[in-house]
């Protein structure tokens, strides 16, 4: 099992910056790629970004390329996203996730947080 915890969600006006963390516990953090996803009320959950276990090959959604970063840091468990440029239409509750590989973290990864609520005021 793997838990993840989000966290650095918030309100932020439109043009501003929020960086979200996710935790890791349970397993080899370097295990596993990493991935944040995001569901906006009465839409589908999608997905945001993912990197690999080394920290290379980011892939983002073409709506935030660009403005969004996907990072992480092995030696404390921890992944990150800088969201820079932030819009109304970035608002949403935002998941991270893991899985062992990039293919299956970028679809339907097995292990997902609790979400972290994010809001762009315009």
């Amino acid at each position: 099992q793997v838990q993840l915890v989000e966290s650095g969600g918030g309100l932020v006006q439109a043009g501003g910056s929020l960086r979200l963390s996710c935790a890791a516990s349970g397993r080899t953090f370097s295990d596993y790629a990493m991935g944040w996803f995001r569901q906006a009320p009465g839409k589908e959950r999608e997905f945001v970004a993912a990197i690999s276990w080394s920290g290379g090959n980011p892939h983002y959604a073409d709506s935030v390329k660009g403005r969004f970063t996907i990072s992480r840091d092995n030696a404390k468990n921890a992944a990150y996203l800088q969201m820079n440029s932030l819009k109304p239409e970035d608002t949403a509750v935002y998941y991270c996730a893991a899985d062992r590989t990039m293919s299956v973290v970028t679809m339907s990864p097995r292990y997902w947080g609790q979400g972290t609520q994010v809001t762009v005021s315009s």
